[in-house]
């Protein structure tokens, strides 16, 4: 499936589903950046994957909060390798971005 057929299988999850629950919104947030970040020339998808984690992360934590670094850190080491140019395989990533959670309240 093409990058424009992923991002419009992105866009009707997140209608469907809504926003009620922060993985699914986490898991809409970063199809939609990966998707449009990946089908822009040059983008590779491992830039791609560091830069929607950030972007997605970030929409729940203040820049001050400890988990917030902690989660972008694990995110970025553990998650960034499971999205492909031709599957941004948000539910993995939701569930590996759900397991740093665990881990960073654990720690902190």
């Amino acid at each position: 499936m093409g990058g424009r057929g992923v991002l419009m299988v992105c866009l009707v999850l997140g209608l469907l589903m809504g926003h009620s629950h922060s993985d699914t919104s986490f898991q809409i947030c970063y199809c939609g950046c990966f998707v449009s970040c990946v089908i822009t020339p040059g983008n590779n998808a491992f830039s791609c994957a560091i830069n929607c984690l950030q972007e997605c992360i970030f929409r729940n934590y203040l820049v001050e909060d400890t988990q917030y670094f902690c989660k972008l850190g694990c995110s970025t080491s553990k998650c960034t390798s499971l999205s492909s140019k031709e599957n941004p395989a948000e539910a993995n990533v939701g569930s590996c971005v759900d397991s740093c959670s665990d881990t960073c309240a654990v720690k902190n």
